[in-house]
């Protein structure tokens, strides 16, 4: 395989002025209400696979997921996380100052449109992708904002609530891997935390792990000699199947993404995942300071769609939002870059996930051009402090409310929901017709199965549809049922 490129050297550079915003630092209260684990499913990974802590990473020719065993929920953390005011401060006086730039990144192995596909994830297992093929339909999980500084309370109930999905009666409902939104590790992304933040809470959870890189994930303490991405980087963008010392004595190998931004291919979507680098707000995903190699490859990528007539799910991932009504400002610059690259290839996701905003939002965007609707969906509220939407003191949001009205030269934006009060998940399903996005809430407990918000796309003719839910067959039994009991009646 190529050799993995070198890290840039971190530094804070000057960045644009639309972000002399602070920080956000909010702390997390402790979650009073976790949820058990539940049994880990039988197609975990026997436990010869099982990692033991070592000071270098161990590479193995298969992918690891969860432990050969599911365990305890922790209570407290391996490494306590100190106050990160003291690099805060300093950011904040060079955000007013307009002294941050966004940081440059290592080139993804691939080219211009590097690939990964579900079948390279599972370690070339392609009797999984039949089974998902020959289901008809596709099930992940996203989220995003994850780690937690104060505690592990939030991050269990989110993580055992995902683990629950595992537990299903129809096999083609079980997901086959979740990608994190961005800001798997706080506050600087530091491999020191990665085990109380990442590895530790999804111990159980049965499945690959892919993520966006976030700010926090890239971003560098003023106070510290370290590289952007480093721990990212090596948890995540692995060459092979490795355990590295981060995930401390725990199974699950590092992920082989080829880079902050790639092409990640399932049986019925295709997901363009892009870094939005590590500025507060807003995201940028091509200047000067970064260059643009990721506008070539949402070109490359939407041409290739466009090539092979691609049918299935389009999907943008980031960590930065393109739209928001609150908790963070909207990417409008990075969003015209995008919008851009989709008009001059007449390709247009059918949905755009996003983090950063530690809350779940969703819009609806009717495109002037042809009405097709597209949604946006914030969901960073995976674990770390809960922000609301409404400035402190003020009325909370009612919705529907339009956030950008129908213009000549916009499209109509509706904010559609949201939840800024508890933590939570997008469940995604995706078949050969159809996306369908929900959210769950974690507070509703691992047994509960209904979403609390839902949107429905329809992949042909690009507009919110009704979702054609699979038949369980439970409508006929009923039918038999009451003549049953009319026979024994009569």
């Amino acid at each position: 395989m190529p050799a993995k490129p070198e890290s840039k050297p971190r530094n804070p550079k000057v960045k644009p002025k639309e972000s002399s915003k602070k920080v956000d630092r909010k702390k997390t209260a402790p979650s009073t209400k976790v949820a058990a684990r539940k049994p880990a499913p039988s197609f975990v990974r026997p436990a010869d696979h099982a990692a033991t802590a070592t000071p270098t990473a161990r590479v193995l020719d298969q992918p690891v997921f969860a432990q050969p065993q599911p365990t305890a929920d922790p209570t407290v953390f391996r490494v306590v996380h100190p106050s990160d005011d003291a690099a805060y401060k300093e950011i904040d006086k060079l955000n007013a100052e307009h002294k941050l730039f966004p940081l440059p990144f290592p080139a993804p192995r691939g080219g211009v449109e590097p690939q990964l596909s579900l079948t390279s994830v599972l370690g070339d297992n392609t009797a999984a992708i039949d089974r998902i093929t020959a289901a008809g339909q596709l099930v992940f999980h996203a989220l995003g904002d994850c780690g937690n500084t104060t505690g592990p309370a939030t991050q269990n109930e989110v993580a055992d609530k995902l683990t629950a999905d595992f537990n299903e009666s129809n096999p083609a409902e079980v997901p086959q891997f979740a990608l994190m939104l961005g800001d798997v590790v706080y506050s600087f992304g530091e491999g020191k935390y990665y085990y109380d933040q990442f590895y530790e809470p999804y111990r159980d959870y049965p499945a690959p792990i892919l993520a966006c890189a976030g700010n926090h994930d890239g971003m560098v303490s003023p106070e510290a000699h370290a590289t952007s991405l480093a721990a990212y980087l090596r948890n995540f963008c692995a060459q092979t199947f490795t355990v590295t010392p981060e995930a401390g004595g725990l199974s699950r190998t590092a992920q082989i993404q080829p880079g902050v931004f790639f092409t990640f291919e399932a049986p019925f979507v295709r997901v363009l995942v892009i870094y939005s680098n590590t500025l507060e707000d807003p995201g940028v995903i091509s200047d000067p300071h970064i260059g643009d190699s990721q506008l070539a490859f949402l070109d490359a990528a939407l041409k290739r769609v466009k090539a092979e007539k691609f049918t299935g799910a389009l999907l943008i991932a980031d960590h930065h939002p393109p739209y928001c009504a609150g908790g963070h400002g909207s990417s409008s610059a990075m969003l015209a870059q995008i919008d851009q690259v989709c008009s001059a290839n007449g390709v247009w996701p059918h949905a755009f996930l996003s983090g950063h905003a530690h809350n779940y939002q969703r819009f609806t965007r009717t495109r002037n051009a042809d009405g097709t609707q597209i949604p946006y969906i914030i969901c960073g509220n995976g674990g770390h402090g809960l922000i609301k939407l409404a400035a402190r003191g003020a009325a909370a949001i009612r919705a529907p409310q339009v956030l950008q009205a129908k213009s000549a030269t916009t499209d109509l934006v509706v904010l559609e929901n949201y939840d800024d009060t508890n933590y939570g998940y997008l469940r995604l399903v995706v078949t050969a017709t159809q996306l369908r996005i929900e959210y769950h809430s974690a507070s509703d407990g691992p047994t509960s199965k209904a979403p609390n918000d839902y949107v429905t796309v329809g992949l042909a003719d690009r507009q919110i549809a009704h979702f054609v839910a699979a038949d369980m067959g439970r409508p006929q039994a009923a039918v038999a049922a009451r003549a049953l009991m009319r026979r024994q009646q009569s």
